[in-house]
């Protein structure tokens, strides 16, 4: 037989004939996807989804009366109409910066008390040994069925009793309480997967429970806290159900006052607008700067 059958005339090393592969569905559309068009293709889909931004960015550079005259777009003919008038009167509204200020009062400890704890309680459910371990998880897992709607009227009343209503530390126990579900469980399972040897070896070398975690888990664990973080501070950030529910006027965060703003002044666009954007553009920043540790945290979930 001639060299012309390579597909059906190769011979394994035992003399048994194999069958060239084909490639497989998914490989074939792999490929094709991989492609140069398709690429401009998502490039053109990526900076549609930015127009909103684009024009709510612009909308806070005109003045109001450019905006009630025309549309945001018009302002690329016209660049040298843009001005910071909006944001510097912003500055001056005393409930925006203060709200601004309760939202990150609100946010930044909501985000690290749900990740510190979360990443201790992930380590106990899967390397500690306590009795009833397994059935303490399910416990904690079968909180992610149960909707924040439900939880708002009897928790503001507890809130009521205690005293804590109305105050930025119930709103922080409120996003603390219904993030810690999923904090465990997604941490738990990133952490089992961490080979027993090693932290068997870092054991032989003594180091106790708490120095392992530190040393060795919390460093392999990078990538998925990193992710878990960016969740928790996203959600809390743009929270604006809880907020209406548990905040007063003085602590409202910057959702809560947005909203008061458009409900009281309908045609204060020139507060609206730079007030919207600063507060999205925030998460959209620590977004960006722990983007890489977000990626390596999915990628690395999707493997295991």
């Amino acid at each position: 037989m001639t060299a012309t059958a390579d597909s059906i005339g190769k011979t394994s090393s035992a003399g048994a004939p194999v069958t060239a592969r084909r490639p497989s569905l998914g490989g074939r559309i792999a490929g094709r996807l991989s492609g140069g068009l398709v690429q401009a293709f998502l490039v053109v889909v990526g900076l549609f989804w930015l127009v909103p931004t684009i024009g709510l960015l612009i909308s806070s550079l005109r003045t109001p009366q450019d905006m009630s005259a025309s549309g945001w777009w018009t302002v690329l003919s016209k660049p040298s109409r843009l001005t910071v008038d909006s944001y510097k009167k912003l500055l001056e509204n005393g409930d925006i910066t203060h709200s601004l200020l309760n939202t990150v009062l609100i946010t930044v400890p909501a985000t690290l008390l749900v990740v510190v704890i979360g990443a201790l309680a992930g380590y106990a459910f899967a390397w500690m040994e306590f009795p009833g371990r397994d059935w303490w998880f399910l416990g904690v897992v079968s909180l992610l069925v149960v909707p924040v709607q439900v939880a708002l009227i009897p928790i503001a009343e507890l809130f009521g009793k205690l005293g804590l209503f109305g105050t930025i530390f119930g709103v922080i126990l409120f996003h603390t309480g219904f993030g810690l579900p999923f904090a465990v469980f997604l941490l738990r399972n990133f952490f089992a997967e961490i080979p027993r040897e090693l932290l068997e070896a870092a054991r032989l070398d003594g180091a106790g429970e708490l120095r392992l975690f530190a040393r060795v888990v919390l460093p392999l664990g990078g990538p998925a806290i990193a992710s878990l973080g960016i969740f928790q501070f996203l959600w809390v950030w743009n929270d604006m159900l809880v907020a209406l529910v548990f905040t007063k006027s003085g602590t409202q965060p910057i959702t809560v006052a947005l909203q008061t703003q458009v409900r009281q002044f309908g045609n204060n666009i020139d507060v609206l607008a730079p007030g919207a954007f600063l507060s999205m553009v925030i998460p959209l920043a620590v977004f960006f700067a722990f983007q890489r540790q977000f990626v390596s945290g999915v990628m690395a979930g999707a493997v295991k």
